[in-house]
């Protein structure tokens, strides 16, 4: 998976926007205002930061060792630093949908019916 189709991945998905609110090289996509995704445009080789359960980030870590890595100026727990052109296309997407899905479990009420409403 190259750059643009992480990001064609990401702004498929509802009530997503992309932003620079860092700097003009780290990009950023957010659901609801809240980030997900993290994308620094300038990094070699090309990486990515998305949030992922605990468990499943010790496990991907082990499997993908250099790969997949703890995130990177990230909480180490909750946050994984891909370098994904070097993964899986499939095993990228779906650590999108993951963090995506994450950061959606843990919307407001409120937050949440608002993302339903967006159809």
């Amino acid at each position: 998976m190259n750059v643009e189709e992480l990001r064609q991945r990401c702004l498929a998905k509802r009530g997503v926007t992309e932003e620079f609110p860092f700097d003009a090289d780290t990009l950023v996509f957010k659901v609801m205002g809240k980030m997900f995704a993290l994308v620094p445009l300038e990094r070699m080789p090309p990486q990515c930061n998305l949030k992922c359960d605990p468990e499943r980030s010790e496990e991907l870590r082990e499997q993908y060792d250099g790969l997949i890595t703890p995130g990177y100026h990230m909480s180490k727990v909750h946050w994984n630093t891909l370098f994904y052109e070097q993964l899986p296309p499939q095993l990228v997407a779906e650590l999108i949908d993951h963090s995506y899905d994450l950061i959606v479990g843990s919307l407001t009420k409120k937050l949440k019916q608002q993302l339903a409403d967006l159809g």
